[in-house]
């Protein structure tokens, strides 16, 4: 029995109502059983005798989600670059300069910039930017965070209640990170993201730690992770591939699109990851390569100048590298693609 109709509510005749909604609705038969268990789930809350505050918390997100996709899905072919840093950074500290220049460059390279919306690091490198090339993701608080002027009045500004909703877009729509110097809520969030992608919750993408002015920042963080994360094994010693330390905004751009030289974008397929790549691999690389990540490959990888027949047909004019990937770890994947664009 398909997962659709396993998940139903106790009421046959609702259940019925439900079914009869999407046909009205004119939901596509390929999505309907995805429909039919969002409108199920929501239902299930007054089956289950939800509270009032839970469902109020259920709606408000909701209604944040939905309204996010809708901004963002017009510019779903993007890439961007999500920045982090402190809202507090006078505009004419270095790390301020850093991050303006930073927005500048990235968007001269082709890519949007994400931000907080805030003031400090976020407003400055929206001013690099432009709001014409920038999304602005703003949360309700008592104090400190008003929209800056860059962002303030663009259609691509969004106002989230929730912290965790937020947070979604800020790393999902994210084809890179750039963190600047910042305080509790930027180390939450350079932690928080090395988590998602060091367990596999989040695709793995370019992170740079941006350096500005004579006194180092990241480079402190630095020695802690590695003098006590690592050395204690609290964190595996490959785990820090996940980000590189970077001097200024040019370093940081450079990084940021040398990750897609060669390397394009990933999709999992079954079993095993697929790699859409910007050329295929010669026979030498692919048996080197092989032996050089054999610890987290099932078997042999394979090629495809085309996309697989399990793949969605999307970038059709990339080829593949077919990776049968046995997740335990992905910060050797993260080196895997280090590898990949040495090339």
């Amino acid at each position: 029995m398909p997962e659709s109709r396993r998940y139903q509510l106790q009421n046959e005749a609702a259940n019925r109502l439900i079914g009869d909604l999407l046909n009205e609705a004119g939901v596509p038969v390929d999505r309907r059983g995805l429909y039919q268990q969002l409108l199920t789930t929501v239902l299930k809350l007054h089956e289950d005798g939800a509270s009032l505050a839970d469902v109020k918390i259920t709606n408000a997100s909701l209604k944040e989600l939905r309204y996010a996709y809708k901004v963002f899905a017009p510019y779903r072919h993007v890439r961007k670059v999500t920045v982090f840093g402190s809202a507090r950074t006078p505009g004419t500290d270095d790390a301020a300069v850093a991050a303006r220049e930073f927005g500048r460059r990235m968007v001269d390279e082709g890519w949007m910039v994400v931000t907080g919306a805030g003031a400090g690091i976020m407003g400055a490198s929206q001013e690099g930017a432009g709001g014409e090339r920038s999304f602005g993701l703003n949360i309700r608080l008592p104090f400190e965070q008003e929209a800056n002027p860059w962002i303030a009045a663009d259609p691509k500004l969004i106002t989230f209640k929730y912290f965790f909703t937020r947070k979604l877009f800020l790393v999902k729509e994210a084809s890179a990170i750039a963190l600047f110097p910042g305080g509790f809520g930027t180390m939450d969030e350079v932690f928080e993201l090395l988590t998602l992608m060091q367990t596999g919750k989040a695709t793995i993408v370019p992170v740079v730690l941006v350096e500005a002015g004579p006194k180092p920042y990241w480079r402190i963080w630095d020695r802690w992770v590695q003098a006590t994360l690592v050395e204690r094994r609290l964190i595996d010693g490959n785990d820090p591939a996940f980000y590189r330390i970077v001097d200024g905004a040019e370093a940081a751009a450079r990084e940021l699109t040398t990750f897609y030289r060669v390397f394009h974008s990933a999709r999992i397929v079954g079993e095993k990851l697929v790699f859409r790549l910007h050329r295929l691999l010669t026979d030498d690389q692919l048996r080197d390569m092989q032996t050089r990540f054999e610890d987290i490959l099932k078997g042999p990888a394979d090629q495809s100048p085309t996309p697989i027949p399990q793949e969605l047909d999307e970038h059709p004019e990339l080829p593949r590298l077919i990776l049968p990937f046995n997740r335990s770890s992905y910060s050797r994947l993260r080196q895997l693609i280090d590898y990949l664009n040495a090339l």
